[in-house]
């Protein structure tokens, strides 16, 4: 299974005001997988924005945190028009599954109670992990989204339990701003995870200033886990 690096244009569950100007940073930097959220710019800086990552050669990923079920599905709407490839969070698989079925893009809801704005993830890991393997058993619904580290409880099992009760890959997303949480995350059988906010914050150590360095950093944590074997069984 690959292990796959998200980087985020965005800060506090926002897309940032000022996020064409730091694709190429984020490309320089080695990341080949970029999103940004469904809030923080309107839908035509956001077309914009998805194809100059496109354009870069990255794909391109939607992560929907609105909560209501209006925004939702016009999120889910905007991600085909802006024809992205990939539809991350979300919580309402039922209806916004069957709406993109028909498109390319991968479908990866949110596991588990979602609540506020940013967002935090509640419920016991048991509850979220059903909630898991429930949903990953909807036609339509190419994975999951586990906001892991916003969760008050014991997040390594709760990362474990989630990836083994989901049928479909699992991408971690939220609060994920040091090696050990990249570690942690990928010993759980992910299939990826993202990071906005702590790159922006400066919290990686990086041998390299700004931006470009931060997601160097991150790249290269990335590949450093990956030499060690993940549990088996």
């Amino acid at each position: 299974m690959s292990f796959d690096f998200i980087f985020m244009l965005t800060e506090n569950d926002k897309t940032i005001s000022d996020a064409r100007e730091r694709v190429k940073e984020v490309i320089d930097g080695g990341a080949i997988h970029i999103g940004f959220k469904d809030v923080g710019l309107p839908l035509e800086e956001l077309q914009l924005l998805a194809e100059d990552i496109r354009q870069a050669g990255a794909f391109v990923y939607l992560e929907v945190v609105s909560l209501d079920q209006e925004s939702e599905i016009r999120s889910a709407k905007a991600a085909m028009t802006l024809n992205v490839d990939y539809l991350l969070g979300g919580t309402r698989p039922e209806l916004v599954a069957p709406l993109v079925r028909n498109h390319p893009l991968k479908y990866y809801p949110f596991a588990g109670e979602i609540q506020g704005h940013p967002s935090i993830l509640s419920g016991s890991v048991d509850s979220i992990a059903q909630h898991a393997e429930e949903i990953s058993a909807i036609d339509g619904v190419d994975g999951l989204d586990l906001l892991a580290y916003r969760f008050s409880g014991d997040v390594p099992e709760l990362m474990r339990r989630v990836c083994e009760a989901s049928s479909k890959p699992v991408i971690m997303a939220g609060s994920i701003g040091n090696q050990e949480r990249i570690e942690a995350v990928y010993q759980s059988g992910a299939s990826g995870f993202t990071v906005g906010t702590a790159a922006f914050a400066g919290a990686f150590r990086s041998e390299k200033p700004g931006l470009q360095g931060q997601v160097s950093a991150i790249s290269k944590a990335c590949l450093e886990v990956q030499q060690s074997p993940r549990p088996t069984g």
